[in-house]
């Protein structure tokens, strides 16, 4: 089983185009079978700091990888 951060909570927010449950990108989240474990590592390292921006009103640099 692939490791995911899905929460089962999956709305995309209209200006960051991240999600709000797991905040990943669009592309993440498309691409997410298909990443090495290692590119699923490092987005699921960049989460917290995606959470905290959008927590304070910022907006996030979600940085498509596309595993490989």
């Amino acid at each position: 089983m692939i490791e995911s951060p899905c929460i089962q909570i999956c709305q995309i927010d209209p200006d960051t185009q991240i999600c709000i449950g797991c905040f990943r990108s669009l592309t993440e989240i498309a691409c997410w079978g298909s990443m090495t474990p290692q590119a699923r590592r490092a987005v699921m390292q960049d989460l917290p700091a995606r959470e905290a921006a959008l927590a304070k009103g910022d907006q996030p640099v979600a940085i498509p990888r596309l595993g490989s």
